[in-house]
């Protein structure tokens, strides 16, 4: 059985002093979820586990975050993590502000039949 992707999902996070991708990363995340909501799950009686979450993170050193630690964060779902190129190092004074990029995508196997409860 093929998937559907329900939602997607971007944020944007950084870490303005510490130059930890990871820390940039969690709050990029973190955005992302403040952004949305699943209510999907109360109405057709479905399990948050039948939901894959795909989370995509780019930084400009993919090579230094902490995928498990980022998959930690995901409070439901079976959840995946990747990180790519991109974000942004920004020099500041002496320091580098590291900004992260995530997109957070929820998907389903096909659904037919669905009964929306009252």
């Amino acid at each position: 059985m093929t998937e559907q992707r329900l939602i997607i999902e971007m944020g944007m996070g950084n870490d303005l002093h510490g130059m930890d991708y990871t820390k940039a990363a969690k709050r990029a995340i973190e955005d992302a979820f403040r952004h949305s909501s699943l209510p999907i799950f109360g109405v057709v009686d479905l399990p948050h586990d039948a939901m894959r979450v795909q989370v995509t993170v780019g930084v400009q050193e993919p090579e230094a975050l902490d995928l498990e630690a980022l998959r930690a964060t995901l409070p439901r779902g079976r959840a995946e993590v990747r990180a790519v190129h991109g974000g942004l190092n920004v020099p500041s004074n002496g320091e580098t502000i590291v900004v992260a990029q995530a997109s957070v995508e929820a998907f389903l196997p096909k659904q037919t039949g669905w009964n929306l409860k009252a």
